[in-house]
């Protein structure tokens, strides 16, 4: 009974210093008041550095230190090589010829065309045709460059304006996307991809528009009480024909060429790490030896654990595949260095094409482009809103061509 009680005494006392000192660092901290920024600068460095630390501990723990750091720069040089050139060349080439496009017509023609789909899909006048396709010949920045044309916005209400950043965002690239996945001969998947992207494009543009509205009703108002003139959104350049052929070639190739030069830091960092993450050791020996593309694949062994998931979505046959959509967050240029290593491992297929095309084009980078974009047009408190809907607009462009390449295959 005695012990019993000494060891309830003792209990107690402890729950009392424990609560003493707990309510002492409460006082402190009210004394003191907010942490300075130096402090919170030195609290955000410790936690970094025990990440960054980790996580190559990690992989050199798996390697081997001399193998780790061998495969990292051996993977950036390849991708540098083998794949960002390739792309660099592409970009070229294609907005060589979407400048061409431009200059002689085409765009405002096919913005014809498509001009009475824009309502009943988007809720989005005409003219928001324009933009789908520059977006579509260029990058998602194109739609930001219209939306300031007073020419152009005065047929939209704030919210449909808001919205322009999901729509135009959806066909980021597309040109190139399709090229690219043309020219390693997927060209079918590839088209499918594109109409996964147009209904991934329409869910993410409409529910933009009703998380925008339902939040703030008042930019149910019309952005621009003045009446513009849509014939004043020319593109069209001086000289003879001749002079605008040949100028509109070097210009688009000079775009290509940024584009191109945009592209490698994704490439080389976020597809070398990603890389690392997805392959395994070299399949003949499974040793590690250093050479490009090796790793320790954790994104695929995780992936693989749920692949019943992701092959009921998208048709995925290997959890490795999961590494496109996630690269395409950052940037689909990176994603894409990520598909030759794809077809040497045997892993792909045109359904799976279909799906990288899709999400590809409506995940393409806009983590960081939606962010300038909502900036730029002065709202940016939206910016939570709009990644919310493009993020679920994505995942339906993954799921509808998925689906649309089986029911094309049963045909």
């Amino acid at each position: 009974m005695e012990i019993h009680n000494h060891r309830k005494n003792k209990t107690t006392g402890y729950a009392r210093w424990a609560e003493a000192a707990f309510r002492g660092i409460e006082r402190r901290l009210k004394t003191r008041g907010p942490l300075k920024f130096t402090s919170k600068r030195s609290i955000e460095a410790i936690l970094f550095l025990l990440v960054f630390v980790g996580f190559f501990w990690f992989m050199a723990y798996k390697m081997t230190l001399p193998h780790m750091l061998n495969t990292f720069m051996q993977t950036a040089y390849h991708l540098l090589l083998e794949t960002v050139f390739y792309i660099m060349a592409i970009c070229v080439l294609m907005g060589a010829i979407g400048k061409l496009l431009v200059e002689f017509g085409v765009v405002r023609l096919l913005e014809n065309i498509l001009r009475p789909l824009m309502k009943p899909l988007y809720n989005l006048p005409g003219v928001a045709a324009l933009g789908a396709i520059l977006t579509f010949l260029s990058d998602n920045p194109a739609i930001i460059s219209l939306a300031q044309d007073k020419n152009f916005s005065q047929y939209f209400k704030k919210y449909q304006l808001v919205s322009l950043t999901n729509f135009g965002t959806a066909f980021g690239m597309g040109l190139m996307v399709l090229a690219f996945m043309t020219g390693l001969g997927f060209g079918k998947g590839a088209l499918v991809g594109i109409v996964g992207a147009v209904i991934g494009s329409i869910i993410s543009t409409r529910l933009m528009q009703r998380f925008t509205l339902r939040a703030y009703p008042e930019l149910d108002t019309p952005v621009a009480e003045f009446s513009g003139d849509e014939q004043q959104i020319s593109f069209k350049s001086e000289g003879s024909v001749f002079q605008r052929f040949l100028n509109s070639l070097l210009d688009g190739g000079k775009d290509g060429v940024s584009i191109g030069f945009a592209i490698i830091p994704g490439v080389l960092c976020i597809s070398t790490l990603v890389m690392m993450l997805t392959f395994g050791p070299d399949a003949a020996t499974h040793q590690y030896t250093g050479a490009a593309y090796e790793g320790v694949p954790v994104i695929t062994w995780l992936a693989d654990k749920i692949n019943i998931v992701f092959y009921w979505l998208f048709g995925f046959q290997s959890g490795a595949l999961v590494s496109f959509p996630i690269t395409a967050l950052g940037a689909v240029g990176a994603a894409l260095g990520l598909v030759p290593r794809f077809i040497s491992e045997g892993i792909i297929d045109n359904n799976a094409i279909a799906v990288f095309t899709a999400m590809g084009m409506c995940w393409s980078g806009y983590l960081s482009t939606h962010t300038a974009m909502l900036d730029t047009l002065g709202y940016r408190k939206l910016i939570g809103k709009a990644i919310g809907a493009h993020t679920i607009g994505g995942l339906f462009a993954g799921i509808a061509a998925h689906w649309l390449w089986v029911l094309i295959s049963l045909i």
